[in-house]
Formats: structure tokens, C-alpha cells, sequence
């Protein structure tokens, strides 16, 4: 499949993930299911030259609501993963399983930076966590001016950890 074919999936994949994101979710999604299906298509063996490209807009927006909570009814926007098979007229394990695929070849996962929405970014509980001496401890135990440096750094996008000898 040449380049020119793959944008023109690429791009279809774009309007079916973003049609149901307008329908059914919202912008946060729109964009995560955006920045997903481009990373997809820079990978040296882009995964969705093959395939239905319904099963691959499913298993993208199946993919980026499973590690953000879309399916348990206690998070808004809240959807089934019945309703991502039934919009797309998919097989819900086959959009599960691409779902999976689609996770171990970005290595995405719960708390995923990459691909969290802005909620679970803003509620992460490891937001006010550091690592000092090779061990998790809240934030609150470092000194205020050690506590201002992890946040600035983390909003520069910094991984900040200490070794502190008195701790």
C-alpha cells in the first residue's frame, strides 16, 4: 500500500473516530482519538492499512476509552462498549481485541500521559507523588521549596525524582 493510500485510510479513519466523538463523547476525545490514529500511521508497519476500517475507528475509540474510564457509568462521558460495536456495525470482540492490539503497540495503560484525557490528567492520584530515595511518598513531606521545584518541572514536562541523605 502506498503513502498516498495510507493518508487517504488515515484520513477516513479521522472522520469515522471523529463522528462518533461528536455524536457520543466529547472534544477531549475527538483529540485523542486524532493524536492516536496519527501516531498509528507513522509506524513502519502501519496497522490499519489492513483491515475494515470501521473495526479500526471502534478499536481506536475502544482503546483510548478503556484506559480513560468511558465504560464505567461513575465517569462522564460515559459509553458502552456495545454502543462503539452498534455505531460502527462491529463485532464487540473484534473491536476488542484490535482495542488490544492497538494498546500494546503504543504501550498505552491507565494514567497514560500520552493519551489521558484532561480529567484523568487533572485527578491522576500520582500527581501529588515523588519519588525520593527509590521510594513513593507524597509531596506534601518535601520541604515547600522542593515541592515548588516538582512543580515547575512537571509543568515543563519534566520527571522529577530526589536522593535526599537526611530523608
Amino acid at each position: 500500500m502506498s503513502k498516498e493510500e495510507i493518508k487517504i485510510r488515515e484520513k477516513q479513519l479521522l472522520e469515522l473516530t471523529g463522528s462518533f466523538c461528536d455524536q457520543n463523547l466529547d472534544e477531549d476525545y475527538h483529540q485523542l482519538c486524532e493524536k492516536l490514529i496519527l501516531k498509528l500511521g507513522r509506524k513502519r508497519d502501519v496497522p490499519f492499512k489492513r483491515g475494515g476500517l470501521e473495526i479500526w475507528a471502534a478499536a481506536v475509540v475502544h482503546a483510548i476509552g478503556s484506559i480513560n474510564f468511558l465504560f464505567d457509568k461513575s465517569f462522564d462521558p460515559y459509553v458502552t462498549a456495545e454502543q462503539i460495536s452498534e455505531y460502527f456495525g462491529t463485532k464487540k470482540t473484534t473491536v476488542s481485541n484490535k482495542a488490544r492490539q492497538i494498546k500494546d503497540i503504543l504501550k498505552m495503560g491507565y494514567l497514560d500521559s500520552d493519551f489521558s484525557t484532561q480529567h484523568m490528567i487533572q485527578n491522576n492520584p500520582l500527581n501529588d507523588m515523588i519519588m525520593v530515595n527509590g521510594l513513593i511518598v507524597p509531596l506534601s513531606v518535601l520541604p515547600e521549596d522542593l515541592q515548588e521545584m516538582v512543580r515547575k518541572g512537571r509543568a515543563e514536562g519534566k520527571d522529577i525524582e530526589f536522593t535526599i541523605e537526611e530523608f
